[in-house]
């Protein structure tokens, strides 16, 4: 699937999720998404295909929203951010605490010392590169953040060949670690890149989106 097709498949299956969220690609656009330079090429669609996989997964509104933001205040993967995460009210305020939080989460893990954690006894100790702090997550934040990281990394497979073929058994091995606390689908999802790493074809999306 090309990112073209992909890109056209989420803008007709996602139909719905579109107008609901109109507001908030128009918000992310006015913040700098469209011009950030992105894996793929920009930010604003890896956000949109990243949300409308979490949708398409079933999961719960606040945390497709999250997707949406993802990525505003910033990851350990990419340098740069849209909004400074010490302006999280903002963004609270625009998209609700419930899913600012998950945003927060996401963007301020210290990649390199959590996910090691994760299927251990410490996968609850979350190791924040804001603060430079550590503290103890719910088992609920820890479902959210698996769930988000996974979507994240199956779109930046599925929009690019290189990132795959570097990145698709090192995602499936991080899927099997998350696998107490992702979906099924997400996990299906994840695990199939192994066998598309050395093909060095882009991954494909699931049908519909």
């Amino acid at each position: 699937m090309t990112r073209a097709t992909l890109e056209d498949a989420l803008h007709g299956a996602a139909a719905a999720a579109r107008d609901r969220w109109v507001g908030h690609y128009e918000r992310l656009e006015t913040l700098g998404a469209g011009n950030f330079v992105h894996v793929a090429g920009t930010l604003a669609p890896h956000l949109r295909r990243t949300a409308a996989l979490l949708a398409r997964w079933g999961n719960r509104e606040a945390l497709c929203v999250a997707g949406l933001y993802h990525a505003v205040y910033g990851t350990d993967g990419i340098h740069g951010a849209l909004v400074a995460h010490e302006r999280r009210s903002v963004i609270a305020g625009a998209i609700g605490v419930e899913a600012e939080a998950i945003v927060y989460l996401y963007g301020a893990c210290d990649r390199d010392a959590f996910h090691p954690r994760i299927g251990t006894p410490h996968e609850t100790q979350f190791v924040d590169r804001f603060s430079r702090s550590e503290y103890g997550i719910a088992p609920s934040a820890l479902a959210d953040f698996c769930e988000l990281t996974l979507a994240n990394e199956f779109e930046l497979a599925c929009s690019s060949a290189a990132f795959s073929a570097k990145h698709g058994a090192s995602i499936a091995y991080l899927a099997g670690r998350m696998h107490a606390h992702a979906s099924a689908q997400a996990l299906a999802a994840c695990r199939g890149l192994d066998g598309v790493r050395a093909s060095g074809r882009r991954a494909h999306a699931p049908d519909g989106l």
